[in-house]
């Protein structure tokens, strides 16, 4: 979906079936009140955004979008009659991903919004899985739920956070220094020995599952088939 943020009628229109004829969905706004409104409902992949709007201007909108954690990413080009360098230069240094200046060709316009997607596309991250499985441990990141066998297991939040980097690690040595650091949040190897009892716990909690838990000697700890050597 393709937001086109615009108060002439006559371009909006025109980018609209441009847009339309090109296989993209599009929703116009003819002032930044609308636009805002459109936005509740769901987020763009791509907003047309010209400068010169009634209520807010272009400007204002690209700052409170990049100041929203939810829209930081959202790619914008920037459409208008401003041709300076100086005008450029603003939209991008607010955030614009580009910027196109009034007139121009319908062929250009196409280009530059499927060029702008492509980056966007490269650019996001993949998808972290919902659900990490190991041998018959099942953590489901969405209800927060750990399952051995099929069978509910509680844990506490940083036994959690702690089978959580085991199963994003199989097979992977994890030193003593990044787990102190990744679960909790300090480089103080003075509490290491926290290590040593939570993991202990969570092999109580897991039964046959938590031999899966292996001790690296004098290192740390990863998550093998090849089970524990404690």
């Amino acid at each position: 979906m393709i937001y086109i943020v615009e108060d002439d009628s006559s371009i909006r229109e025109l980018e609209q079936y441009a847009l339309q004829s090109n296989g993209y969905e599009t929703t116009g706004c003819e002032d930044a009140a609308s636009f805002w409104a459109a936005l509740r409902s769901g987020r763009p992949d791509l907003v047309i955004l010209d400068v010169m709007l009634p209520d807010e201007d272009g400007y204002q909108i690209l700052a409170k979008l990049r100041a929203d954690p939810a829209c930081a990413a959202t790619p914008v080009i920037m459409v208008t009659a401003k041709t300076s360098e100086i005008d450029v230069v603003k939209g991008l240094d607010h955030g614009a991903d580009d910027y196109l200046c009034k007139p121009f060709g319908i062929m250009e316009f196409i280009s530059r919004v499927r060029a702008v997607l492509r980056r966007a596309a490269a650019a996001a991250p993949a998808p972290a899985a919902s659900t990490l499985r190991f041998g018959d441990i099942v953590l489901d990141d969405v209800s927060r739920t750990v399952r051995v066998g099929g069978t509910p297991v509680e844990l506490t939040f940083k036994e959690y956070a702690l089978l959580h980097l085991f199963l994003e690690h199989p097979e992977e040595v994890l030193a003593r220094e990044r787990i102190m650091k990744d679960v909790w949040d300090t480089d103080d190897l003075l509490e290491s020995r926290t290590i040593d009892m939570h993991v202990r716990t969570l092999r109580q909690k897991l039964g046959a599952a938590g031999e899966a838990i292996r001790t690296v000697r004098k290192v740390g700890y990863k998550l093998s088939t090849e089970g524990s050597d404690d």
